[in-house]
């Protein structure tokens, strides 16, 4: 698993741009946190405590590696799905290392008591796969997070307007603005679906500094709509991509990622 396959490797470094061309402006009005670089401090010094959204790129070579798999146009379809899977078990990871709800408690070990710190299970996260991708990005979720609920969101991009329509709709009637909502929208592109299945979510109750976002590639021009929308809002990506094309797909990217992750 995680071969490159038949794809052609080179030697050859590229300069990266971090605006996009085309039709979709140069807009950029984010953060982006890459390479372990850190954010400008927030009240009491937190960087994480900011109003402006961040992006951030976790520095980890298995993100590239899995990147590198999705990319390559004869990974077959299981394997590209194992790909965005892994992404999306090391992107969640990075989402919720500061963030999951902990008490203090005492346990037996065979030897002796041990003070101990757990995941609090009555604050479940709340999971919000966008389909039918985002299903696959989450798919490691219940095996990383200690107590979570899943709320399922479909919503299908018009290939003229790329504009999303609801298909189904899971979300509860409300959120706590205390609760803690984690969303997987694999390519944020335009940035269309991902502010549509956030205004679901926000109108419900949630507040945009508890949402946390994971996605395997991203765009400037759909960051820069999101950061318009959703300040606070905290986006982690295995990978942002320069620009978009004008079929609002993602370049390089990895083409359809509904499409390759289920073969149709």
């Amino acid at each position: 698993a995680g071969s490159l396959g038949r794809g052609r490797l080179t030697g050859r470094t590229r300069p990266r741009t971090s605006t996009s061309v085309g039709r979709w402006g140069p807009r950029r009005r984010f953060a982006s946190v890459r390479r372990g670089a850190a954010p400008k401090p927030g009240p009491g010094g937190n960087p994480l405590a900011s109003s402006q959204m961040l992006v951030i790129v976790p520095p980890h070579p298995l993100v590239q590696h899995w990147i590198a798999v999705a990319r390559n146009k004869y990974s077959p379809s299981a394997l590209f799905r194992n790909a965005l899977s892994e992404l999306g078990r090391i992107l969640i990871y990075e989402a919720v290392r500061e963030w999951l709800p902990i008490v203090e408690a005492q346990i037996e070990t065979p030897l002796a008591l041990a003070d101990v710190q757990i995941v609090d299970a009555e604050k479940p996260i709340k999971v919000v796969p966008i389909l039918r991708a985002g299903l696959v990005l989450l798919e490691n979720a219940q095996t990383v997070l200690p107590s979570s609920e899943t709320y399922h969101l479909g919503l299908v991009r018009d290939e003229k307007t790329l504009l999303p329509t609801e298909y189904l709709n899971k979300l509860p009637d409300s959120f706590s603005p205390d609760d803690k909502i984690l969303v997987a929208d694999p390519m944020l592109a335009t940035g269309g679906t991902l502010a549509h299945a956030l205004d679901l979510i926000v109108e419900r109750g949630a507040k945009p500094e508890n949402i946390r976002v994971i996605c395997a590639l991203a765009s400037p021009p759909g960051l820069s709509k999101i950061s318009d929308k959703f300040p606070g809002l905290r986006v982690y990506a295995g990978i942002i991509d320069p620009e978009l094309n004008d079929l609002g797909f993602i370049i390089p990217g990895v083409g359809d990622a509904g499409d390759r992750s289920f073969g149709t």
